[in-house]
């Protein structure tokens, strides 16, 4: 498999120093002791926003504000832009106040603004610092008197492996690799709905190689001490095969989905949940866990928390590690990403971004080193979900430091197809579900 060209453009290393008036009346720079927060734009891109440290991380590891993921297409379009018109810039807006709206009205005073000039030209292959240390910001542009602003603002060649569902994951389809204009069938997959009764007719399980019972009765035990309603979303499950055949990744769904008392649609507090699982010594090998849930409020999106499960010869463990945390808009879908590089001291949007990056959350290691048998940091996995109601072919890319066989790629597929399911899943029980979803009558709502 051959991956495509991608650059990680990363802004980092945040710190603000503000000018005080002495009693001598000249203006000295001290470190800003007040909220500051920024804004940070590259054209065409989202703004994204973070919080600036209170104190400057000398010594420290790089602590990422924000960052941009560019394809191909967005570097030749970016470049040719700075050929023809202005040159390219990342501009930033300083603000003092705390980050966020108070009745509907942006907080915070603009303090100034800065510009970093870009030239993007051949970073796929080679990274380059475009800047690294203080800059003076504010109207007079005098360093003994004006409010300085410390970033590094860097380029990284980012490769990625991308993947393309030819339809929605529960209609099984094939599923690409794209690279370019080239798409290359590369596995498929098969959905499929397990069931506690209703005969042979209704009874279809995962299987790998004809499942081990052995495997079969360690799925079935997840959510089994439940006290199950009648209206639950159950036994959904897809396995990804590559072209010979051979199963290698599934998603199951081993807690069912299942509306809080009272209402109609699944809880936080109560979520259902998925194993991603690998093949091992004949039977399934738990990789990941997915829960998933409806959030309440005005965002009424998919919640959603994704935990790395190290290899403890098939059994959960307590150490599980936190990857990605956030929500997506059921709305208007979204990416879920895992991103082991994003910040742990500020935020960035939109709000259908992943946020998690560190894990586990708030220790500022950035994720180093937890990833099994990878000590990169950085980008891990992306994928695109749909809203409700509208046609999803997931898209789905994953860092080439991830991959090292074909079922490290299947296991980050298989992951795409239970987030998108999942969105399915948390659909609110007053709602119906599509025919290839339901395992009979009483799952249409």
């Amino acid at each position: 498999m051959d991956p495509c060209p991608f650059v990680r453009l990363t802004v980092g290393n945040l710190a603000l120093r503000i000018p005080v008036a002495s009693k001598s009346a000249r203006s000295v720079v001290h470190p800003s002791s007040s909220p500051c927060f920024c804004k940070i734009k590259l054209k065409n891109f989202p703004l994204q926003t973070a919080v600036i440290p209170s104190q400057f991380p000398e010594g420290q590891l790089q602590t990422v504000a924000a960052t941009f993921h560019l394809s191909k297409s967005d570097l030749d379009r970016l470049v040719a832009k700075s050929i023809f018109t202005n040159k390219l810039q990342l501009k930033i807006s300083l603000y003092t106040g705390r980050l966020g709206t108070t009745c509907g009205v942006n907080s915070g005073r603009l303090l100034g603004k800065v510009s970093v000039p870009l030239d993007l030209a051949g970073t796929e292959s080679r990274g380059v610092t475009f800047h690294n240390g203080w800059i003076s910001i504010g109207k007079e542009r005098v360093k003994s008197s004006s409010a300085v602003f410390h970033l590094n603002v860097k380029a990284e060649p980012d490769p990625r492996f991308v993947f393309q569902f030819d339809g929605e994951p529960e209609c099984s389809p094939q599923v690409f690799q794209i690279r370019g204009n080239i798409r290359q069938p590369v596995f498929t997959c098969k959905f499929s709905l397990r069931t506690t009764g209703g005969g042979d007719r209704n009874r279809r399980s995962i299987s790998l190689q004809e499942e081990p019972s052995s495997s079969r009765s360690w799925l079935s035990s997840f959510g089994s001490e439940r006290d199950r309603p009648l209206k639950e979303r159950k036994g959904w499950s897809i396995t990804v095969h590559d072209l010979s055949g051979s199963p290698v990744a599934a998603a199951s769904m081993v807690t069912p989905f299942v509306p809080s008392p009272g209402s109609d649609r699944v809880s936080r507090s109560n979520p259902g949940s998925w194993l991603i699982l690998r093949p091992g010594a004949g039977t399934w090998k738990p990789w990941g866990r997915l829960e998933s849930w409806r959030e309440r409020g005005s965002s009424d999106g998919l919640g959603y928390r994704f935990e790395l499960i190290p290899d403890t010869n098939g059994t959960m463990s307590a150490a599980s590690i936190v990857l990605a945390e956030s929500t997506l808009s059921s709305h208007k879908g979204g990416k879920f990403v895992i991103d082991l590089g994003a910040c742990s001291n500020g935020r960035t949007t939109p709000a259908n971004s992943a946020s998690p990056g560190c894990s586990p959350r708030g220790s500022g290691d950035h994720g180093y080193g937890l990833w099994p048998n990878c000590m990169h940091r950085g980008f891990v996995m992306s994928a695109s979900v749909e809203g409700e109601g509208k046609c999803s072919k997931p898209g789905v890319e994953v860092g080439v430091q991830h991959v090292s066989c074909t079922e490290d790629a299947a296991a980050f597929v298989a992951l795409a197809a239970a987030v998108d399911l999942s969105m399915d899943a948390c659909k609110l029980f007053s709602q119906r579900l599509r025919k290839e979803l339901c395992q009979d009558q009483d799952m249409l709502g």
